[in-house]
Formats: structure tokens, C-alpha cells, sequence
């Protein structure tokens, strides 16, 4: 008897097994991006607060000028920085966030009818995004329970407590920041930045990274990469604002 193995499918994103085989560094982000935008696409960026969050993809989005967006973001950035550029210029039409603070166009527009919302708590919308990126179409949650998140949601119980259920996230395009990469993609992040854009990255068919430095393969340490390269198409570095949210200094 013969053995035939069953063909594989791969369904999310494409596998590459080597930097002999694709180069994923390009030259800039409207580079990086081009052949991926098209209106009314759905992506998820990283990002907690303005820390972390990919202000060059995100610029060059703006100028590409696509639009009927939907973003998952755990914010919305501020009026001039982050997302928050792209409601400036009517771009986004709908927002599935966990914060929605800071921004007063954001606030305008939700007011008025302009712009869609899916609030989302900040627990649940890591979880959507991890699931997606691992294929999970839906999962059972407590929180939100009793409250306006719960409208309209599957309910069920499990053993005597009641669930509701959420839907994973899986967008057309993931944006993500990281603080250093190597040429195959593999990321390392810095503090509070690794909070959504490890899960960011995962949940969409495809990834592209910006990051501060980008170092020859082999120079870092397996043991301190927090993403794979395997989940990263495509790579750009560049020069980053780091703006603080809420400045806060002591008075002595």
C-alpha cells in the first residue's frame, strides 16, 4: 500500500519558509502596502493608547486615500496622530474599540450618526483578535453580561453562570508596530506596546510591521522574540514620533 498524504490548504496567510525564498523588508510604507488597500476593507492595528501604534502604515493609508474602513483598534489615537488622522479625513467608517477617549472628532462624528461603533471591552477585544488568529470563530465571556455589549448576543450557561457569546476577529489587514526585528520578520516589543499588537498581528490574512530597527537574521536571542516571523508579510523601518498621551510631572 502506498501512502498518499492529503494536500494541504492554507487558508489565512501565506507561508514562507526562508528569507532565500521572499524578501520582506521594503522600502517604505506606502511600499508595503501597496496591492493590499482597497475601500471598505477591514484591519486590525496595534497599538495601547499612543504607545505602540503604527503611525507610518497608518499615514500612509491616509494617503493612499482609501476609505469605508472598519478598524479594530484598541483606541482611536488622538485628533492629529494614529487613527485619529484618518476620521479627521472621513476614511473610517466604523470603529470596534475598547476606548474611545482623546478624540474629539471621534466623540463628533459617533454623535451625529457619522461614524459606526462597536464598543468592545479591552479583555474581550484582545481575546477576538487572539481568537481569530487562531482560527476560533466564536467564544463564551462573562463580561458584558447584563449590559448593552450583551444586546442581541447569544446567551448560554455554564454551570449556572450565564455566558454571552463573541465572535473572533479576522480582518483583511493587520498593522502592527514593533520595537526591533530581524530580516524574517521575527519581532521583539517594547513594554506596553506588546499589549495588542502581538494579537493585532495574528488576526489578519495579512501582516505588515513597522519597526525602529531592523538587525541581520540570527541576532536575536530566540528566548526574547515575542512574535515569530512566520505571522509578518511584509517589514518596514522608519523614524517614530513616540508622543506621550497624558503628560504627567511632579510638582517638586
Amino acid at each position: 500500500m502506498t501512502y498518499s498524504p492529503a494536500p494541504v490548504t492554507y487558508i489565512w496567510r501565506e507561508i514562507n519558509w526562508g528569507d532565500d525564498l521572499v524578501n520582506k523588508v521594503y522600502g517604505s510604507a506606502a511600499e508595503a502596502l501597496d496591492d493590499l488597500l482597497h475601500d471598505g476593507m477591514f484591519i486590525a492595528a496595534g497599538g495601547f493608547g499612543l504607545c505602540g501604534i503604527p503611525e507610518l502604515l497608518l499615514n500612509a493609508i491616509k494617503n493612499a486615500g482609501t476609505k469605508d474602513m472598519t478598524f479594530a483598534s484598541n483606541n482611536a489615537g488622538v485628533d492629529d496622530f494614529g487613527i485619529g488622522i484618518l476620521l479627521k479625513t472621513r476614511q473610517v467608517k466604523k470603529m470596534i474599540s475598547s476606548y474611545v477617549g482623546e478624540n474629539a472628532e471621534f466623540m463628533r462624528q459617533y454623535l451625529s450618526g457619522e461614524l459606526e461603533l462597536e464598543f468592545t471591552p479591552q479583555g474581550t477585544l484582545a481575546e477576538r483578535m487572539r481568537a481569530g488568529g487562531a482560527g476560533i470563530p466564536g467564544f463564551y465571556t462573562k463580561t458584558g453580561v447584563g449590559t448593552v455589549i450583551a444586546e442581541g448576543k447569544e446567551h448560554k450557561e455554564f454551570n449556572g453562570e450565564t455566558y454571552i457569546l463573541e465572535n473572533g476577529i479576522f480582518a483583511d489587514l493587520s498593522i502592527i508596530k514593533a520595537w526591533k526585528a530581524d530580516e524574517t520578520g521575527n519581532l521583539v516589543f517594547r513594554k506596553t506596546a506588546r499589549n495588542f499588537n502581538p494579537p493585532a498581528a495574528k488576526c489578519g490574512k495579512i501582516c505588515v510591521a513597522e519597526v525602529e530597527e531592523i538587525v541581520p537574521t540570527g541576532s536575536l536571542d530566540p528566548d526574547c522574540i515575542h512574535l515569530p516571523g512566520i505571522y509578518v508579510n511584509r517589514l518596514i523601518q522608519g523614524t517614530h514620533e513616540k508622543r506621550i498621551e497624558q503628560r504627567t510631572v511632579s510638582k517638586g
